[in-house]
């Protein structure tokens, strides 16, 4: 399951390095319509939140000293990946 988390870490961290590059670039070339945020709008936005939350989260529960079996980091990374969507969620509805 380390695998799987660390692929999804990796996959969010690259979606949130495109959102930040493209959005600077596009501000910075005055095409707004060319922003990652806008064009993937609340659905790429809550993917890439939920990869690096269950990334995280999972990574955190397999190495903690707990010692957690792995269905327990599964359960714990799946419920971040869940409140990482809804922080997205809640924190765009407030932006606009």
């Amino acid at each position: 399951m380390v695998k799987v988390y660390a692929l999804s870490l990796v996959l969010g961290v690259l979606g949130l390095l495109v959102v930040i590059l493209g959005g600077t670039l596009a501000d910075n070339l005055g095409r707004p319509g060319r922003d990652p945020a806008r064009r993937w709008d609340l659905k790429g936005n809550a993917a890439v939140a939920a990869l690096v939350g269950f990334g995280m989260a999972g990574m955190s529960a397999e190495f903690s000293p707990l010692d957690f079996p792995w269905p327990v980091s599964l359960l714990i990374s799946l419920a971040a990946a869940g409140l990482t969507v809804l922080w997205v969620r809640y924190s765009l509805a407030r932006a606009d």
